[in-house]
C-alpha cells in the first residue's frame, strides 16, 4: 500500500500534516516500515530541536515524534557545519592541511593531528624520534583530559547543575596554559609535525604537567564524592539512553560509548602506536551501556591519562625531536637561519611538501577522546593526497543516537546528547 494511502482516508487527508508526511517517507527510504496508528485525539506532533538550540551541541537538528512527553521516533539531521576538509586536503599538502584537523574536534585538536601525523607517517614510510613519540602521547592524553572534562561539564549541566560547569572549566584553563608553553597556542594547536613535533618541551612544561598530574587527581576524588551518590543526577542518567551490545555493534558505536556496552575497544590495546604499548594502563568497561555508565568510563579515563602522562615522563629520554631526513620533515628554525641547506629544505617542504609513493594507499586510526579516529590516504606521488577520507568518531556515534532516544523522554533529550558528546566540526568534517 503506498504511503499517502495509508495516512488519508478516501483520498481526504487526515490529522497528518506536511512536516509528518515527510518524515514517515524518510523513514520509508530508509527501508524502515512505518506503522501508522489512529491518534483521534491528535496528541501527536513533530518537534524540531535545533539546528540552532545551546544544548544540542553544535549544530545537530533532532526531528522528534512525540506522544505527550514520549519521543516515539527520532531523525537526526546532520551537514549544517559541512566545510569539504576533505576536499580540502587533496589541494593542500600534508602539513598545510595539519590546521584544518584543529578545526574537526576542536575540543581535542592535538589528537587529530596525531591521527594526521601518523597516517602520513605510515604511507611516506617516516621514522619518528622516540623523544618525539613520547611527547606526542602526553599531548594527546592531556587532549583526552581536556575534551572528557568539557563533556562532564556539560553534561551535569545539562541534568541541572550549573556550577558544575565552571569548575570543570577551571581545569581546562590549566591545560590551555600547559598547551600555550607546550606548543605556544592555548587551542588549536599544531604542534605535531610530519616526523617529529615543532619544538622539544621545556624544564617549565615539564613542571606544569608534573604539578597538574600530582593536583587533578584529587579534583576527580571530589567530583565522584559530589556526583556519584547524588540522587538528582543518579537518577537523570541511570537506565537513560541504554543501548544493547548487538545494537552498540550494528551500529559502530565508538570509544565510551561501545565501551559501555562492555566492550573493551581501544585503539591504544588493539593496535598500538607511539609507545602506547611501553606503558601500562587500563581501559575502563561498562555493561550496563546507558547514560550513567558513559559517564563512569570516562572519568576512570581521566585517571587512566593521568597514569599514562606520568609515565611518558619517566621513560622519556634527550634526543631528537624531528627525523634528519630533510625530504620527510621541516628543519628546525635554527638550521632555516643560519644555513643555506635548512632554508632550501624549508623552502621545498612548504613548496611541495613530503611525497608519499604514487599508487600507495593507507589507513590509520587512533584511539581520540572520542573513539577511533582514522585517516585513509591515496597517494599519486606528489606533495598532497590523491584523496583523504576520515573515519570521525562523532560521526559514526551519532548513529547510536536515533536508537537512544526513541521511547525516551523528552525532558532526557539533552542528557543523552551530552552522553554520547558528538562535536558537529567532527561529524560533518
Amino acid at each position: 500500500m503506498e504511503l499517502k494511502n495509508r495516512i488519508t482516508d478516501k483520498g481526504k487527508p487526515t490529522f497528518f500534516k506536511e512536516h509528518q508526511i515527510a518524515l514517515y517517507k524518510s523513514l520509508e527510504d530508509k527501508h524502515t516500515t512505518v506503522e501508522v496508528e489512529e491518534d483521534p485525539l491528535g496528541t501527536r506532533m513533530i518537534l524540531n530541536m535545533g539546528p540552532q538550540h545551546p544544548a544540542t551541541h553544535g549544530v545537530l537538528r533532532l526531528l522528534l515524534e512525540l506522544e505527550g512527553e514520549k519521543i516515539l521516533r527520532t531523525r537526526l539531521d546532520i551537514g549544517y557545519l559541512h566545510r569539504g576538509v576533505e576536499k580540502i586536503a587533496e589541494n593542500k599538502t600534508y602539513q598545510e592541511f595539519m590546521p584544518y584537523t584543529d578545526r574537526m574536534d576542536y575540543l581535542s585538536p592535538y589528537s587529530n593531528n596525531v591521527a594526521l601525523c601518523t597516517a602520513v607517517e605510515k604511507i611516506a614510510e617516516v621514522d619518528v624520534p622516540d623523544r618525539a613519540q613520547w611527547i606526542r602521547m602526553i599531548g594527546c592524553e592531556l587532549a583526552r583530559i581536556s575534551s572528557h572534562l568539557l563533556y562532564l561539564g556539560a553534561m551535569v549541566m545539562d541534568s541541572g547543575a550549573i556550577s558544575f560547569f565552571i569548575w570543570t572549566f577551571k581545569e581546562r584553563e590549566r591545560l590551555y596554559d600547559i598547551f600555550d608553553n607546550f606548543g605556544g597556542h592555548r587551542f588549536t594547536i599544531s604542534h605535531s609535525r610530519i616526523g617529529g613535533v615543532h619544538n622539544d618541551l621545556s624544564p617549565e612544561v615539564i613542571e606544569m604537567i608534573e604539578e597538574f598530574c600530582e593536583d587533578f587527581p584529587k579534583r576527580i576524588v571530589d567530583w565522584k564524592k559530589l556526583l556519584n551518590k547524588n540522587r538528582i543526577f543518579y537518577d537523570r542518567n541511570n537506565g537513560v539512553g541504554a543501548i544493547s551490545y548487538d545494537d552498540a555493534i550494528k551500529l559502530g558505536l565508538t570509544g565510551p560509548n561501545i565501551r559501555a556496552v562492555g566492550i573493551p575497544f581501544d585503539m591504544r590495546k588493539f593496535d598500538p602506536y607511539l609507545k602506547y604499548d611501553e606503558v601500562e594502563f587500563e581501559v575502563p568497561t561498562r555493561l550496563e551501556g546507558d547514560n550513567l555508565a558513559r559517564y563512569y568510563i570516562r572519568m576512570e579515563e581521566m585517571g587512566e591519562s593521568i597514569k599514562i602522562i606520568k609515565q611518558c615522563l619517566e621513560k622519556m629520554q634527550k634526543g631528537p625531536i624531528r627525523t634528519d631526513n630533510a625530504k620527510k620533515s621541516y628543519p628546525s628554525k635554527d638550521e632555516v637561519y643560519y644555513s643555506m641547506e635548512g632554508l632550501i629544505h624549508d623552502f621545498m617542504m612548504t613548496d611541495t611538501g613530503i611525497c608519499p609513493p604514487a599508487g600507495v594507499e593507507s589507513y590509520h586510526a587512533i584511539e581520540a577522546p572520542k573513539g577511533e579516529l582514522g585517516f585513509y590516504i591515496q597517494s599519486d606521488g606528489t606533495g598532497h593526497p590523491w584523496r583523504l577520507k576520515i573515519n570521525s568518531p562523532s560521526f559514526t556515534n551519532l548513529q547510536g543516537l536515533e536508537k537512544m532516544l526513541d521511547g525516551e523522554m523528552i525532558a532526557d533529550t539533552v542528557v543523552m546528547i551530552g552522553g554520547v558528546d558528538p562535536v558537529m566540526g567532527d561529524s560533518d568534517k
